[in-house]
């Protein structure tokens, strides 16, 4: 423990994105606990093999000050959502196709596996970051509070009547926050769409659409705002707010990311997780149909190109198969790739983290649309927010709801190609 202590002090200590040398790339993040002291143990390694001849230093986010964040660093391990958090601005990004093929990288874009690719790609294929923190969305369940309500042995729900039913059950064993949620669009409206046959994004030529109203949308919004009138579910917010409400024990179930399977373990809270439920009244569903998604290693446009070669090496590093087996270890989050998930047989991995990041690594999605990160995303998360706001608190209609969000989104529709991502020419 001392020594991974010390491994943490040497690597996580904070610095300015200025005054550095060329050979010295800053990587801001937001890690801690596990999940911190592996990046910070890997990334010594990487420093240690450079024998001097350059170095990778962590920069904690929340030890930079506000006005220090807009000084960009060279790589961010961040979901692009959090953009403003880290840097207090949208910044342009290096796209990691373009970022390799300069550093003449001999990194196998190939063999990742298709999911994980088309979680941080541009829709042909190239890779816009490392996919180092995707999960795959999960229903999570607290085994203590299903005991209390006397359904311990129940088999877990698989669809949303199901989900109703419990939520029923634990409501009236006394149970205040029977479900929450974290990453709400990601969750309840990509992935629902997904998984019954629908696009939500549409594509006409050069242009892109959000098409989140669908009729699975508005029911699934709709059946979720009479379970929040119902006090069965609790809306926490349309980031991970919602994370903290089942880790403390408060709410029993919580539809979120599947790495916070892991973390609830370590908290000693006896959870298990199951697939993200679906409809089963839908003609043509699809369940395993789902979209993972999460954090990536992002590479920030207008560093030199020395600086980048560095990066290159780094993120061949980072793909090293026992270099996987120790970050998913600690972290919970998916392989990248077929030799990464084999590693992970003798890690002592869960059962249930391992046999499903097998299922949803080796699974075909039918249809390969779905919001990437970009300007649209970032508009539709932000408009969302506000007008389900008025579904929880207004009784607004679902549709309405819906169908504003569309209308707001798409009336400043940009091309479908990643515009924010490309750098400056």
């Amino acid at each position: 423990m001392l020594r991974k202590f010390i491994f943490s002090l040497l690597a996580v200590a904070l610095v300015s994105a200025t005054g550095v040398s060329a050979q010295e790339i800053v990587l801001r993040h937001d890690l801690k606990g596990e999940a911190l002291d592996a990046f910070a143990t890997l990334t010594l390694r990487f420093n240690d093999g450079l024998k001097g001849r350059g170095r990778i230093l962590l920069q904690d986010v929340h030890g930079v000050g506000i006005d220090e964040r807009r000084v960009l660093p060279h790589l961010a391990l961040l979901d692009p959502d959090d953009s403003m958090e880290f840097f207090g601005t949208r910044p342009r990004f290096q796209p990691l196709h373009e970022l390799l093929r300069n550093a003449k990288s001999p990194l196998n874009v190939a063999a990742f596996y298709p999911p994980v690719k088309e979680a941080v790609g541009d829709g042909s294929g190239r890779l816009l970051a490392l996919p180092l923190g995707l999960n795959w969305p999960v229903l999570l369940v607290n085994r203590a509070a299903l005991k209390k309500a006397g359904v311990a042995e129940q088999k877990l729900p698989s669809t949303w009547w199901e989900v109703q039913k419990l939520a029923g059950q634990l409501y009236d064993s006394g149970h205040t926050c029977p479900l929450t949620s974290s990453r709400f669009s990601w969750l309840h409206l990509e992935n629902i769409a997904s998984q019954h046959g629908e696009s939500a994004v549409k594509r006409s030529g050069k242009t892109e659409h959000v098409a989140i109203n669908s009729l699975v949308n508005v029911k699934h919004l709709a059946l979720l705002a009479s379970w929040q009138k119902s006090r069965y579910f609790h809306y926490a917010g349309a980031a991970r707010e919602g994370d903290a409400r089942f880790l403390s024990g408060e709410c029993a179930m919580l539809t979120g990311e599947s790495s916070i399977y892991l973390a609830a373990r370590r908290t000693h809270i006896d959870a298990d997780m199951t697939d993200l439920p679906y409809y089963d009244d839908v003609y043509g569903v699809r369940p395993d149909d789902i979209v993972p998604d999460g954090a990536g290693l992002w590479a920030l446009a207008g560093h030199k190109k020395e600086d980048y070669a560095l990066i290159a090496r780094f993120m061949a590093f980072m793909m090293q198969a026992e270099v996987q087996k120790s970050w998913v270890k600690a972290t919970g989050f998916l392989p990248m790739t077929p030799a990464g998930l084999s590693a992970l047989q003798e890690a002592q991995l869960p059962t249930r983290l391992l046999d499903g990041a097998q299922k949803r690594l080796t699974a075909q999605r039918k249809d390969n649309s779905r919001l990437r990160h970009g300007p649209l995303r970032d508009r539709l998360h932000a408009i969302l927010g506000e007008e389900i706001a008025f579904v929880w608190n207004a009784d607004r209609a679902a549709k309405d709801a819906l169908d504003s969000t569309v209308r707001r989104v798409n009336g400043a529709s940009l091309p479908a190609a990643t515009v924010a991502l490309r750098p400056k020419k």
